[in-house]
């Protein structure tokens, strides 16, 4: 097995379309050898606790209406390129995602961790909800068939709060100040939201080298 480690934050729209793509490329391969790890990286790390208003977050951060609308615009056009779906009316507020990066954590540990990340981005994406509220994330772990009121009693806690700062401040000390990332075989880092087309022919060039060393 080959390890891809995917650094990403559930609110980024761009790291909801990379996956989707690599989501394609791994159904068209699905001898693919790759063991997925997700890692964290806050786009906002001072965001308030509590998060705040969309669009007060993306007029504030992009000079206005326009600018937002403006720097959107090919987010809007590479999701509906790759199918990603993503309701932006839906959306009211931007959250903090700290305890969203725990749960996929702890959604590691015990093997549900792409079935979290799958449902955060649908939760935040497609149905506006806010993955900053333990509630949400608690219905999250519970869907993924985890143990909703263990994670409940976790997020109000600082379990893992440091780790997960620690490991998002090693990340941005490598290099990575943009996210998604993608980190082949802990070698190759792969930048941004990749076509199908790119992982398949990847996929196949790191199966060929696999297959010509065991022969």
């Amino acid at each position: 097995m080959v390890k891809l480690d995917i650094i990403s934050d559930p609110i980024c729209p761009w790291c909801y379309i990379g996956k989707t793509n690599l989501d394609k490329a791994l159904a068209e391969v699905p001898d693919h050898p790759f063991t997925i790890e997700w890692h964290p990286f806050q786009l906002n790390p001072d965001m308030p606790a509590e998060g705040m208003d969309r669009r007060a977050y993306l007029e504030g951060k992009f000079g206005g209406k326009e600018g937002a609308i403006k720097a959107y615009a090919p987010v809007v056009e590479h999701a509906e390129k790759s199918g990603a779906h993503i309701n932006f009316e839906a959306i009211k507020k931007t959250p903090n995602t700290i305890d969203a990066h725990r749960l996929i954590h702890w959604a590691g540990i015990e093997q549900r961790q792409l079935f979290v990340v799958d449902l955060l981005f649908k939760a935040y994406f497609v149905d506006g909800r806010d993955i900053g509220d333990h509630e949400v994330l608690a219905d999250i772990a519970d869907t993924a068939e985890m143990d909703a009121a263990m994670v409940t009693k976790l997020l109000a806690s600082d379990a893992d709060v440091d780790d997960i700062r620690a490991r998002d401040k090693h990340s941005r000390e490598m290099g990575v100040n943009s996210v998604p990332t993608f980190i082949v075989a802990n070698q190759h880092a792969v930048p941004g939201a990749q076509p199908p087309d790119m992982w398949v022919q990847a996929i196949k060039d790191i199966m060929g080298q696999l297959a010509a060393t065991e022969g």
